[in-house]
């Protein structure tokens, strides 16, 4: 999860997107080797392992764990980038049916750090109330881990974590940062690690967080119709699938209806009464009589309404309300609901607040609360653990949000926009393929209602292949405890074909 910077950021997560590009070439045979860029960069380690254990559902897991690179070459076969990955395979015999789950964060411009310490064998603490950037010390086993039921690799786009374009800007953001690049080299790095490794023949699986969980349905679906590579299930954390409706802030009903029931979900959980009933109810009045009242406009009896009953499920001051026209900005909302505790929400879990220190200021003078609290441990963690435990030492720096790959995003438009239709698709060529898609109650960056009206749409849903699951939490929603053990139990039931 994890976008970047400043509170607008989060839109990028499907208009931050690019197409036109040549895709990158697959390698190509020849009686001379391929030329490399050329570049100043010291090169990187030979892919280093290291044995490790961890306690995961009450066993003891062996397993290795290795952080390892694969080369992305142009049309003429020349190395352009290198993409670092870590992956973590359980020792012993290879069975044939054991699965391996590829995953990607999002951004753009995130690295799969978030995802490791999510779903790998060892975690952080990082994205939760009270949680501090300086009490990092060490890495702990994670209840949570994916591991004693699949192998796990974790893939950095080019310009995240340690992994680099060989060439310049100009050409690194046309080969790279754009919706239809990026599917077209990660599709054939997913290839050529399976290759590398293997695996081909293994169950796989894709999981995407964030903008990754944007990229996951394109990503099935190129891997699935033009490398040869069917996956069997797809598990899209905290995505945003589809930007339909944002265009036109003051006329659609869609942005409003969106972010309300997570607004809703938020006090609910202050209240100590967050349930699937109470949620349900939210979710019947914004489909409802919510959105009919938002399409009459200036009707002061709908607008009537729309304050009585808003004001009521979220807690806000009826002024407030009023003057927003029952349409809750994000932003302003979360300066608001906390201003007379002096803290800030988050828009990735808007329970999780930080001093405000410019209380007074007409707009928010700072970046969320949760965005500047996770880069120190997430970061101090994975570089530690990649360098001093595994001991595989780069000359460069980290990359845990990107800041340049987002300036550089071009921000397409038109299809490039959402991933809805190959979502649709990927599910009508496999009748076999299934989608889990889960969400936070509190996020705001990618509200869990947007993936509802979705998910109601899609004519593979009515049997079961593609089901939502929501949990108390917000875009990180598995920093809680709780909620990453359910999310656990939810996805070993896809994998087990449940």
């Amino acid at each position: 999860m994890k976008q970047l910077f400043r509170a607008g950021v989060a839109a990028l997560l499907v208009t931050a997107v690019l197409g036109g590009a040549p895709a990158l070439a697959q390698d190509k045979g020849g009686d001379k080797p391929a030329a490399e860029a050329k570049s100043d960069l010291p090169a990187f380690p030979a892919d280093k392992s290291v044995k490790q254990t961890a306690t995961i559902g009450g066993k003891v897991v062996a397993y290795t764990a290795t952080v390892g690179v694969l080369p992305v070459r142009d049309e003429k076969g020349k190395k352009v980038a290198e993409v670092v990955y870590t992956s973590y395979i359980v020792d012993g015999p290879r069975d044939p049916n054991r699965p391996i789950t590829v995953a990607f964060n999002g951004g753009p411009g995130a690295a799969s750090v978030y995802l490791n310490f999510a779903l790998g064998p060892k975690r952080v603490q990082f994205g939760a109330e009270g949680d501090s950037p300086s009490s990092f010390s060490k890495l702990e086993d994670n209840p949570a881990s994916w591991l004693d039921f699949t192998d796990l690799v974790f893939i950095d786009p080019v310009g995240t974590g340690f992994s680099r374009s060989l060439v310049g800007e100009d050409e690194t953001k046309k080969r790279f940062y754009g919706v239809k690049q990026d599917i077209d080299y990660l599709s054939r790095i997913v290839f050529d690690y399976l290759v590398k490794t293997e695996r081909l023949a293994s169950p796989k699986y894709l999981v995407g967080e964030s903008y990754g969980g944007f990229r996951g349905p394109r990503l099935a679906y190129e891997l699935q119709t033009d490398l040869g590579v069917a996956v069997k299930g797809v598990v899209l954390v905290s995505p945003l699938l589809s930007s339909a409706g944002r265009a036109s802030q003051e006329v659609s009903p869609l942005p409003a209806m969106w972010t309300l029931p997570s607004i809703a979900a938020a006090k609910l959980e202050r209240d100590g009464k967050l349930t699937p009933e109470t949620i349900k109810a939210v979710e019947d009045y914004t489909r409802g009589e919510y959105m009919v009242d938002l399409m009459k406009g200036s009707d002061p009896a709908a607008l009537d309404r729309l304050t009585t009953k808003v004001s009521a499920m979220t807690g806000l001051d009826p002024t407030y309300v009023r003057r927003a026209g029952g349409r809750l900005e994000t932003q302003s909302f979360l300066r608001e609901v906390f201003r007379d505790k002096g803290r800030l929400g988050s828009r990735y879990d808007s329970n999780v607040t930080a001093l405000d220190p410019f209380p007074n200021a007409p707009e928010q003078e700072v970046n969320d609360p949760i965005l500047d609290a996770i880069i120190a441990p997430t970061t101090s963690a994975i570089v530690d653990f990649t360098t001093r435990v595994v001991g595989w030492k780069p000359e460069a720096r980290y990359e845990a949000l990107s800041g340049n790959v987002n300036r550089l995003w071009d921000r397409g438009r038109g299809a490039d926009t959402e991933s809805v239709t190959d979502l649709r698709k990927v599910v009508s060529v496999d009748p076999k393929l299934k989608v889990l898609i889960v969400h936070g109650y509190n996020d705001l960056s990618c509200p869990f209602f947007a993936s509802r009206l979705i998910v109601d749409a899609i004519p593979a849903t009515a049997n079961g292949r593609v089901t939502l699951a929501n949990y108390p939490g917000g875009h990180m929603f598995y920093s809680r405890p709780d909620s990453g053990a359910a999310f656990r139990r939810d996805v070993m039931a896809l994998y087990a074909g449940k």
